[in-house]
């Protein structure tokens, strides 16, 4: 198995995009472009990190220029074989903002997403980065539907933990079917099946049952964005972003939490549509 270190090093190169600030209704709001540079040295024991962001397409001087380097991780940022990676907020805390990043990669294209939640806890706001490998041709995905979501979905989850338990590897199956106005999924996750069923509005999915409601949103690059309304210290939760590489392909990336707002794992779920 490859380390954690290792599967940085997947996301090397130059990523040329474009920061787009979302709505927690899922509306598009402004967006920058941006050249995004992870550069391998000393045999790739040290990586620098340089991302910098201009005001238009044309613009010669960045209006962000962040340069940083890296010899190590910190444990709240784990990546997977793929070089997907989710890292974020170690705890949820009163009158502290709570956030997570996510980030896919597949060949010459990079989809990463950013979920902030207010000090007190409701979800504020989302940032959608999409990036292409710099002088290739790779191009952005579609915006992603319902429709492209619907069928049966089987794979595997990889979840590692953050106390130094054995990373585990698990069967998963995804069952969606749109009803009407509805949209009716059956997660089954190892022996545990769930299901659930969503309100179809736009690009917004509302999971209305339980205590606390959750939004699914369909983005741009066929990503999307599956939170809690509000995170709390006092009930478990989990964060999500999924990105539709292709057709019949699909990755999402699981932050949870438990009863006391503590980190306890990250989750790589690949899986293929077989129906």
């Amino acid at each position: 198995m490859e380390s954690n270190w290792e599967n940085f090093l997947k996301n090397l190169g130059e990523w040329v995009g474009s920061f787009t600030q979302i709505s927690t209704d899922g509306e598009l709001l402004t967006s920058t472009p941006s050249i995004l540079t992870l550069e391998g040295l000393e045999d790739d024991l040290l990586v620098r990190f340089r991302v910098r962001r201009f005001a238009t397409n044309t613009s010669e001087q960045p209006i962000v220029d962040t340069i940083q380097e890296y010899r190590s991780l910190g444990k709240q940022a784990v990546f997977f074989e793929t070089g997907a990676f989710s890292k974020g907020s170690l705890q949820v805390a009163p009158f502290a903002q709570f956030g997570a990043e996510y980030g896919f990669v597949s060949g010459d294209r990079r989809s990463r997403l950013v979920q902030l939640f207010g000090k007190q806890g409701s979800f504020d706001s989302l940032t959608l980065i999409r990036e292409i490998r710099g002088g290739t041709a790779a191009t952005l995905r579609p915006d992603l539907t319902v429709a492209q979501l619907v069928g049966k979905w089987t794979g595997t989850a990889h979840t590692v933990y953050p106390d130094w338990k054995a990373p585990e590897t698990t069967a998963v199956s995804l069952e969606i079917r749109q009803v009407g106005g509805c949209l009716r999924q059956q997660l089954t996750f190892g022996s545990r099946t769930i299901a659930s069923t969503a309100r179809i509005e736009g690009n917004r999915l509302h999971f209305e049952e339980g205590t606390n409601p959750r939004r699914v949103l369909l983005l741009p690059d066929g990503m999307s964005s599956n939170t809690p309304l509000q995170v709390s210290h006092r009930e478990p939760f989990f964060v999500e972003a999924g990105w539709l590489l292709s057709e019949n392909k699909r990755q999402r990336l699981i932050r949870s939490y438990n009863e006391k707002g503590e980190w306890i794992s990250s989750t790589h779920v690949i899986e293929d549509r077989v129906g």
